[in-house]
């Protein structure tokens, strides 16, 4: 459909209001073509539409999350700012934006990159899209999280796209002497019936305005896409494959020098004393050496150098939040902190407690931030995801305004929720006003591991009562070391309101609550969080709390579907409540082959998880067999093997089908990671693990030969959250597999937890001497 079509039509339907697919947005006031979407767009669909029609629409249960969910409340909260993110074209042809959320490998650039080229009709190498430093004035609109923001993005970025497409119209108009409607845009070139062209860089200024003015687009319908749902490689991959991809360590800050911290034995732990300061300070290549709130910090002319400072310093610690502490403590410590699960079933029941052991939250690229603070200004680049409450907590740290306060959002190698805490930035800045000078600071990767943030450990009691073929309630009291949620919801109230002695626990209840579901018929059910123990350093690791929560859940399904003598996947049919959940749940089935003869000791595991407005089943094939699970592996624990996986996904409307290929790929790994073998060991209030090579995370001995990913089709028209959605219901599906191949249901997590396959290496020095022995295992 043509432009001109397409504005009639809005014509046609807007005489009473804006149209359906009718938005307003604005030309802002600069030198070349500037647009913004307008505050609070008009819904994009209404009820009676085909978008609002259909499985989606189905009869809630009675759930918070078929009202709203934690993604429903980030986008509303995002939209009053809307009109605060800008799409600028510019006079070579290229058009730049600058996104408010963190690239941390999730692909979001390119997506971004591919809304933008779809509306305005530009090739995707043409679109700039780089990270927006912290701006205050977005509020929740500057937060990376909760699978939220292509959700929250789509619609603003296509307005401003779109409104952009028609000032560049209407400028090719006036300088070729043609009417609007004899004109076509595409790949970034304005034709008219005759032939002639111009190109948007020629006009860019001629199509900017002296003055904001507000003005109606129509976007395209879905029929009209030839970008949005077409799979494109991520427009960063030529750049990361190469070593050009630029993070927060290859950036060429003037005098930021190399820089770590020699860190406490235990978990934050303090600096007592150090007896050999001006010995360390002398050492070749070293500049500084400081003390800092969260041990000795270091700066020397390379990271080299700085292990070599670090392991030399002798430092007497105080005693750290976990001092003394164990698995076994904080394990008895959450079962005293169980809420109540009431009477006991008068029916028959299936009951069990699921325990998890602490994960590493740590990230591929290690914690970093470069800071250059000055006396009465600051500045700091870091990957972050709540940019906006690292600003004002750096400010306060310094004793500065948050306007002397500038922070710099550099692109991530790796998350998973570990960049919504700014502890690094944080840490530089303190070090750099100490020092007076400008610092490189990195943690080694054992600091990551042993003072870095964690998956808290927790457990998850859950209790199905049934009769005949009828479930009639479910329950389920998750119980957890305390999920620090402070950075809110990327904007300062929250995050102050997520700190406070009692607002803390709310807080998490709420993001709980908003956060899980019930997708099957199960009668009355309830679901309850308590949390216990503050004092490690704990995150909003990928899901959350749904891999853990969801992972027990499926288990009883799995035995409730045994105790009415079902077929797993039979049972999940009759019991789901959607019938999206229910085509993925089949298309996983036909595609893995459900059912089929496998010899003892393997067998087939099946799960599902809805989140977000997307919905997704996994099935595995296991194999737990001797000479599988103790295949030999250096300082490492084999274990049973993931040999297939399925995974079929619906999020609604997919932008990037190779990105969620991607994502779902992730989450499959992340999830047989959390079964099988990931985990952290606490001993006398420290982790054991001090890096990667003993902390097991999916290894290629574990990755299932055969994998397949499946993008459903559109279904409700509009993106669902993909970012997360793959973990729970994979973590789920391999527990249940291991369950049905080895006759018993597996209760606690990793499977191999048990078993410590390694040397510790010692906490003191914090830093462990570098391996010089690779080239006696090279085969």
């Amino acid at each position: 459909m043509s432009r001109a079509d397409r504005s009639a039509k809005a014509e046609d339907r807007g005489r009473s209001g804006i149209g359906r697919r009718r938005f307003l947005g604005y030309v802002l006031a600069a030198p070349t073509l500037v647009t913004a979407a307008q505050i609070g767009s008009a819904p994009e669909a209404s009820a009676g539409t085909p978008a609002a029609q259909g499985p989606a629409a189905e009869i809630p249960s009675g759930d918070l999350t078929d009202l709203v969910d934690l993604n429903d409340v980030l986008t509303l909260a995002a939209l009053p700012t809307s009109n605060l993110i800008r799409i600028e074209v510019n006079k070579d042809g290229t058009v730049s934006f600058a996104l408010p959320r963190a690239e941390v490998g999730q692909g979001i650039t390119t997506s971004t990159a591919m809304l933008i080229a779809e509306e305005l009709d530009v090739p995707l190498a043409q679109v700039r899209v780089t990270l927006a430093d912290a701006r205050p004035e977005l509020a929740f609109n500057q937060f990376t999280g909760a699978s939220n923001t292509t959700i929250s993005t789509f619609t603003p970025v296509r307005v401003a796209a779109a409104v952009a497409r028609g000032r560049l119209l209407d400028a090719a108009a006036a300088v070729l002497g043609a009417a609007v409607t004899d004109l076509t845009l595409k790949a970034g070139v304005v034709t008219d019936r005759a032939g002639r062209s111009v190109g948007i860089g020629a006009l860019a200024e001629k199509a900017a305005s002296v003055a904001p003015r507000r003005v109606a687009v129509e976007l395209k319908e879905r029929g009209e896409f030839t970008v949005i749902g077409t799979p494109h490689n991520r427009i960063d991959a030529l750049a990361a494959v190469t070593g050009r991809k630029k993070f927060a360590m290859d950036l060429a800050v003037p005098d930021a020098l190399p820089t770590m911290v020699c860190r406490p034995p235990t978990i934050n732990g303090k600096v007592g004393s150090v007896t050999n300061l001006d010995q360390v300070r002398a050492l070749p290549g070293v500049t500084d050496v400081v003390a800092v709130s969260t041990g000795v910090a270091v700066r020397a002319r390379t990271f080299g150098r700085c292990i070599d400072a670090v392991r030399a310093l002798q430092v007497s610690w105080k005693p750290g939040t976990a001092e003394g502490k164990s698995d076994e403590s904080v394990r008895k410590e959450l079962q005293a902190a169980e809420l109540p699960m009431g009477l006991p079933a008068l029916t028959p029941s299936v009951e069990a407690t699921f325990s998890f052991a602490f994960r590493s939250n740590s990230a591929l690229e290690t914690n970093c931030a470069i800071a250059d603070v000055r006396a009465d200004r600051a500045e700091i680049w870091s990957g972050l995801k709540a940019p906006i409450v690292a600003k004002t907590a750096v400010a306060a740290r310094l004793g500065l305004p948050p306007g002397a306060v500038t922070v710099h959002v550099t692109e991530g190698g790796g998350s998973f929720g570990r960049k919504l805490f700014f502890d690094a930035a944080l840490e530089a800045a303190e070090i750099s006003q100490k020092m007076r000078k400008p610092v490189k600071l990195m943690w080694h990767r054992a600091d990551d591991s042993r003072q870095g943030r964690t998956h808290p450990m927790a457990t998850s009691r859950v209790r199905a009562a049934y009769l005949g073929s009828t479930v009639l309630s479910y329950k389920q009291r998750h119980t957890s070391v305390a999920t620090d949620l402070s950075h809110g919801l990327g904007e300062v109230f929250t995050a102050l309101a997520a700190k406070l002695p009692v607002g803390d626990i709310g807080f998490s209840e709420t993001f709980f609550q908003l956060s899980q579901n019930m997708p099957y018929n199960f009668g009355v059910h309830s679901r309850l969080l308590s949390e216990t123990d503050k004092g490690f350093n704990t995150g909003s690791m990928r899901g959350v709390y749904s891999p853990d929560v969801v992972c027990a859940r499926e288990l009883i399904v799995d035995a409730l579907a045994s105790k009415m003598s079902k077929d797993p996947l039979r049972f999940r049919r009759d019991f789901l409540r959607d019938a999206r959940a229910r085509a993925v749940l089949d298309k996983v089935a036909e595609a893995g082959n459900w059912g089929r003869t496998m010899p003892a000791g393997t067998a087939q595991g099946i799960a599902f998880h809805s989140e977000y407005h997307s919905v997704s089943a996994v099935l595995v094939e296991i194999d737990c067999r001797p000479e599988t699970v103790d295949r030999p592996v250096r300082d490492g624990v084999a274990g049973p093997r993931v040999t297939k996986a399925v995974c079929a996904v619906d999020v609604g409307l997919c932008v990037n089908p190779r990105g969620l290929e991607a994502q779902m790929m992730g989450g499959l790994m992340d999830g047989i990671a959390q079964t099988l073998t990931s985990s952290l060991h606490l001993r006398d209030g420290h982790f054991l693990e001090a890096s990667w090579d003993n902390y097991f995370y999916t290894r290629q001995w574990n990755t299932p030969p055969e994998l397949d990913i499946i993008v459903m089709p559109t279904t409700t028209g509009k993106p669902g959250g993909a970012g997360e959605l793959g973990v729970a219901a994979s973590m789920a599906a391999v527990a249940c597999a291991y369950g049905r191949a080895t006759g018993t249901m597996p209760t606690s997590f990793p499977i191999n937890h048990a078993t410590l396959s390694f040397e510790p290496k010692p906490t003191v020095p914090p830093v462990p001497a570098s391996p010089t022995d690779g080239m006696e295992h090279v085969r």
